[in-house]
């Protein structure tokens, strides 16, 4: 394995790049910057080029080559971007004003990389959204200003070639890929007004009519846009800083989705709560959502926002696909433990399951077989450092930091698609540096005054276990559509109750009622002298009379949840519990 695609690492010890597997060595081909003001870094989207800002040069130089390209006077630069195509290098320093009060100087500024000349200046006041964005084949870049978006053509900025404009404009993204370009634009509402998503294709800008597809909502204080790989389709995370029903800390989230041929609709997520990530499949026809009070869900949904495969709950909190898409990686960063789930999503097999504790940061190689996780200040100040991993488990390299000094970034050097071929999905882990530690399970607390007696198994979540959500029906792989599964399920339930119907009849009524009347003619006051003992009791009749309930319903066709079949299949155990409690008396 070659040493391509090395690591960037960017701290209070300086800046440097590491080799790749297999050596992890400095890299030698870029010289360490020491200094301790690096606020600014970045690759090319191709990484042929590096551009760095240690607070006296901003840097640009040819990472194959290890030869400076340019070094611009621009000391105080906060955030550096270049074009796709590595024509343009943006650069943007905190706007301020002078100090009479008059206008500040222009602080958004775009270089042309193969002369070093400015081609353009503008103010821009916000770090929100600064950069100008272009589209692939840099044929097309546009910026926000004052609610109209512009555009402009083959990075000539002296030039206006198109306006979008709509009232209150607060964030657009161009689709990648091939032209033609489409646009999405988000509006949020005001005054009773809806906010509202909409796509439009590049210049068709003439008026609502003109829009390939649109989405109003009335929950949303932001969105997050997402285009998939192909640009037919955009997700829509639309957010409120506030849950006003009380049922969340984190606000409201609710999931659109959007398709260029104009259908629109809103993702059903199965379980309440927060959504945590989204993420679309490099194959741009299914998405990932992880979502819900933990412990989270997570579901891979098609096009029609159908579910495809439900991996249970659990704890985690992102997804991050593989760059071919062939794996999955699920993983509870942040407040959660570092738990991963590494998944073939072709196969729907567990992989792996590492855990990489106190992770603020994971991303995949280029490679699409190693990842790296990240402890970084100032998320978290100690026990700084990274590890890179073999995606079946194995830690391959690790680095700390010297606890007196703080690790800020790291992050991969980038290649275009195509450039490391897809590889077959192993299951066996590879030889790592370090032994793979098992993680040990949890204890939980107990009270001095329990902890000689019997451990009792108590939960306070039952996890689901994965599950696909194809439907099959006669060996046949193609999924049924929503109508024909829904009659088929009534079909089913209508057949089980005449065969239960059947059965009822052979036993005579005695004995079919036995258990109702048993629990009727136990209603009257019963008791046995110890109020816990009671308490149960009355608990388990409860329990056992909403499981007639649900029995009755499936009867006459309605589907029931997986929590209430779950629910039916514990009333023998329930019935010997009470009968056990009854004879004690």
């Amino acid at each position: 394995m070659s040493c391509l695609f090395p690591p960037a690492v960017r701290g209070s010890e300086g800046l440097y790049m590491v080799n790749g597997p297999p050596s992890f060595t400095e890299s030698v081909a870029f010289q360490r910057d020491s200094g301790k003001n690096c606020k600014a870094v970045g690759f090319s989207k191709d990484g042929s080029l590096f551009a760095w800002c240690n607070g006296e040069k901003l840097n640009v130089v040819n990472v194959t080559r290890a030869e400076l390209l340019h070094s611009f006077d621009l000391p105080k630069t906060v955030c550096l971007e270049f074009s796709p195509k590595n024509n343009v290098l943006a650069t943007w320093q905190a706007y301020a004003t002078a100090k009479d009060g008059t206008a500040g100087v222009p602080n958004l500024q775009l270089h042309d990389l193969r002369t070093g000349k400015c081609l353009k200046s503008f103010v821009q006041k916000k770090m929100q959204n600064w950069c100008p964005c272009w589209a692939d084949d840099e044929s097309i870049c546009a910026r926000n200003v004052n609610n109209e978006v512009h555009f402009f053509e083959n990075n000539n900025f002296n030039t206006i070639a198109n306006k979008l404009h709509l009232q209150k404009v607060s964030d657009f993204v161009l689709s990648p890929g091939a032209q033609p370009t489409k646009v999405a634009v988000y509006v949020p509402g005001s005054k009773g007004a809806p906010s509202f998503v909409r796509l439009y294709q590049y210049p068709n800008f003439g008026g609502p009519q003109s829009a390939l597809a649109n989405k109003s909502f009335f929950k949303a204080d932001k969105v997050t846009m997402l285009w998939n790989k192909k640009a037919t389709a955009v997700l829509v995370v639309a957010s409120t800083e506030v849950d006003k029903s009380g049922a969340s800390y984190y606000g409201e989230q609710t999931l659109h989705y959007l398709a260029a041929s104009g259908e629109s609709a809103v993702v059903q997520l199965p379980k309440n709560g927060p959504i945590y990530d989204v993420a679309w499949s490099p194959n741009s026809v299914e998405f990932c959502a992880v979502y819900g009070f933990m412990p989270a869900k997570a579901t891979v949904f098609n096009l029609k926002c159908d579910p495809v495969f439900d991996f249970g709950t659990g704890p985690r909190n992102a997804a991050y696909y593989s760059p071919h898409g062939h794996i999955l990686v699920l993983a509870g960063f942040g407040n959660l433990r570092g738990q991963m789930e590494v998944w073939d999503v072709k196969n729907y097999k567990l992989i792996s399951k590492p855990v990489a504790s106190d992770s603020t940061y994971l991303a995949w190689c280029p490679d699409g077989e190693h990842i790296v996780t990240a402890t970084c200040a100032p998320r978290l100040r100690v026990g700084n450092g990274y590890k890179i991993w073999h995606y079946t488990g194995s830690v391959l390299h690790s680095h700390e930091v010297p606890c007196d000094q703080e690790m800020w970034q790291v992050f991969w050097q980038p290649f275009l698609d195509g450039v490391f071929p897809e590889r077959a999905v192993r299951y066996q882990a590879v030889p790592g540096e370090l032994p793979r530690a098992e993680p040990r399970p949890a204890q939980a607390y107990r009270p001095p005054a329990l902890r000689n007696r019997p451990v009792t198994s108590s939960k306070l979540h039952e996890d689901e276990p994965p599950q696909n959500m194809k439907p099959q029906l006669g060996g046949s792989d193609k999924p049924l559509s929503k109508t024909a599964l829904k009659n088929q399920r009534k079909h089913e339930a209508k057949k089980a109750a005449k065969q239960e119907a059947k059965a009822d009849a052979h036993q005579g009524p005695a004995q079919v009622k036995a258990p109702q009347n048993a629990l009727q003619s136990s209603v009257p006051a019963m008791t046995t002298g110890d109020p816990e003992v009671d308490k149960k009791i009355k608990n388990l009749k409860k329990k056992l009379k909403a499981i007639e309930q649900l029995k009755e319903q499936a009867a006459a066709g309605k589907q029931l949840e997986k929590n209430q079949v779950e629910k039916i299949q514990k009333e023998a155990a329930l019935l010997k519990e009470l009968e056990d409690l009854e004879l004690g008396v």
